[in-house]
């Protein structure tokens, strides 16, 4: 049985009120606020026993109008790069913001991570809406937006679903970054991490993946067995892991929402498994923190000090036409399904 409770409301500098809820179940104690869908904290117990919260984050909303590093934040319409910001939808070419570079990320410069949400608590849960204007940062169609958390015992689900009226890409994701040892540990070189993928997508130095789909087999980005994330990344080219990982893309593969990563912190026997309907998983290793973050309890940030699984669409598969196909029509109905399961063993 979960509890669902409304914590006060904060109002914001500028206007605008965050509704924040809380779901605890047996095994899991999570908070979630209206500013972003974000996450702002996630407790377990350690194999002492010992409760420790492993997301990222700040101490009050107002940390989360800036964030930077998207940290526990739902992020769209479109979550990663697309290539120079532009894109082509029914024969018209559309430029976005560009915000990574030269490229465009996370949608733009006011995404969904930084919008106030309509909130619904549900039994186990809570919903939260949210509708997008045609033209909103660049892109076509009114768009609307279902997020729903459900927290079950070990298991928290993450539904996503989306309406438009006009041909637009969409790839939501939430965008946590965890510790399994606890936020504010310096780093996750002694997590253990395995994803389920033959495959990777090779970047060029902007991130942009070059369009080869790479079997995994015989490089550092074998992850099929864990390793030590740690060890792994001595062997790895650059500042670390952000690469997409493919997954299953048949849609009855998908449909099955299989387990696609685990990560294991021996020191705590916590470990976290991830599923999902999605085609790839984009795993991170916050090359990009650098302590300047000022975070929870006053905790420091640095870089390698946690890592992300964003199950999602493939990065730029809008301009991939052999990549999966990134644009939502009128009457379709886009609906994506991500589990975490958190225990110990």
């Amino acid at each position: 049985m979960t509890e669902v409770t409304k914590d006060a409301c904060e109002s914001l500098p500028g206007g605008g009120t965050v509704e924040k809820f809380q779901l605890k179940s047996e095994s899991v104690t999570m908070e979630i606020i209206s500013l972003g869908c974000i996450i702002t904290a996630l407790k377990t117990k350690d194999k002492t026993g010992k409760i420790n919260d492993i997301v990222l984050g700040f101490d009050n909303p107002e940390g989360y109008l800036a964030n930077p590093r998207f940290f526990g934040a739902v992020v769209g319409r479109v979550a990663n790069r697309i290539a120079k910001g532009k894109f082509t939808a029914n024969g018209k070419e559309y430029q976005l913001a560009i915000n990574n570079g030269p490229n465009a990320i996370h949608g733009g410069l006011k995404g969904f991570d930084k919008a106030i949400w309509t909130p619904e608590a549900l039994p186990s849960g809570v919903r939260f809406s949210l509708t997008s204007a045609d033209g909103e940062e660049g892109f076509p169609g009114e768009l609307k937006v279902w997020v729903t958390y459900i927290l079950e015992g070990e298991m928290l689900t993450i539904n996503y679903r989306a309406q438009t009226t006009k041909s637009t890409p969409i790839n939501l994701t939430n965008h946590s970054y965890f510790n399994l040892a606890g936020h504010g540990t310096p780093d996750i070189y002694d997590h253990e991490v395995s994803i389920m993928a033959e495959a990777y997508l090779p970047v060029d130095d902007t991130m942009i993946p070059t369009g080869e789909v790479k079997p995994v087999q015989d490089s550092p980005f074998d992850l099929r067995k864990p390793v030590q994330i740690g060890q792994r990344l001595k062997k790895l080219p650059g500042l670390g892991f952000d690469h997409n990982f493919c997954l299953s893309t048949t849609k009855e593969q998908q449909k099955q929402q299989q387990l696609c990563a685990r990560v294991y912190h021996p020191p705590s026997g916590r470990v976290l498994e991830v599923g999902t309907s999605q085609p790839g998983v984009q795993f991170y290793t916050a090359n990009f923190l650098d302590s300047s973050l000022k975070g929870k309890g006053g905790a420091v940030y640095p870089k390698h000090s946690a890592f992300c699984l964003e199950t999602q669409n493939w990065p730029d598969a809008v301009n991939k036409p052999h990549f999966p196909d990134a644009l939502l029509q009128p009457g379709e109905d886009y609906n994506q399904t991500t589990w975490f399961r958190f225990y110990v063993a």
